[in-house]
């Protein structure tokens, strides 16, 4: 039985893999922000809910994502597979109290932070596994950095790609500097989720009448997910599964290392982790 993390595991694709993980025998710890969502998902999980618990954590901070982990850390030494699937969509410029936009802490930084305060659990684990699901970002080195980490002022169109490239840096960081751990970047496909829920009204109505049409199911987006917590076969390289629900088709995230290192710096400074 692997305990396994997922963060976003209330709602969503997140709460669609715990369940099919929860299939499978093992045991899962979900954060989210929101307790009602959270008791929500638990009660959905019936007689496997007893392999199952939550923790309410706000990961757009710094102190949010410390408690988090030590809570997390407190109740457990070893963690399998730690799965990120938390994500903001915002086109609005604003900034969390660390003073970093909303869009940037979440969907990247607090990632790195959070596994980074994790990492003494997961070297406890045979064959520890951290997984980060994105958007459609194919690994490149084609990708502008310079507005990293401030993007002020943020534009979504300008900014969303290197921000979620930066969890393929992440990776290729984790598998070069943890032996044994697979590190690994999901794309999470078009399913609707409440990540939509503050989306400008005419894209929340075009996806109303499209989205039967275009979207995935979240079934289909959760299966690589599953898939890579439950199989070692990839592990020797950092992977990108781009294809949602094909979990053979997978790219090797292959990065110029020295732009790797300097998001790791940046990153490090940022959150002292």
């Amino acid at each position: 039985m692997k305990t396994i993390l997922i963060a976003g595991g209330n709602s969503g694709i997140g709460l669609q893999a715990a369940r099919e993980l929860l299939d499978h025998g093992h045991r899962l710890v979900l954060l989210g922000r929101d307790p009602g969502k959270g008791e929500a998902a638990l009660a959905s999980f019936g007689a496997a809910a007893d392999r199952a618990s939550f923790l309410a954590a706000d990961l757009s901070t710094h102190d949010g994502v410390r408690e988090a982990a030590r809570r997390v850390l407190d109740q457990h030494d070893r963690i399998d597979a730690l799965v990120h699937t938390t994500g903001v969509f915002t086109f609005q410029e604003s900034r969390t109290a660390d003073g970093l936009h909303p869009f940037f802490a979440v969907n990247y930084l607090s990632r790195y932070h959070l596994t980074q305060l994790l990492l003494p659990a997961l070297r406890q684990a045979e064959r520890p596994v951290v997984l980060m699901m994105t958007a459609a970002i194919p690994p490149t080195d084609e990708m502008d950095f310079a507005r990293f980490p401030e993007f002020s002022p943020f534009a979504l169109s300008r900014d969303r790609k290197p921000i979620q490239l930066a969890n393929h840096h992440y990776a290729a960081h984790l598998t070069r500097t943890e032996p044994g751990l697979g590190a690994g970047v999901v794309n999470a496909g078009s399913a609707k989720t409440d990540i939509m829920r503050i989306a400008p009204w005419y894209m929340r109505a075009a996806m109303k009448v499209l989205g039967p049409l275009v979207l995935d199911s979240v079934e289909t987006s959760a299966r690589n997910v599953v898939e890579a917590v439950r199989h070692d076969d990839w592990h020797s390289t950092p992977t990108y599964w781009g294809k949602p629900g094909r979990y053979e088709q997978r790219t090797p995230i292959t990065l110029d290392t020295t732009t790797t290192q300097h998001l790791m710096d940046t990153s490090r400074k940022l959150t002292g982790a």
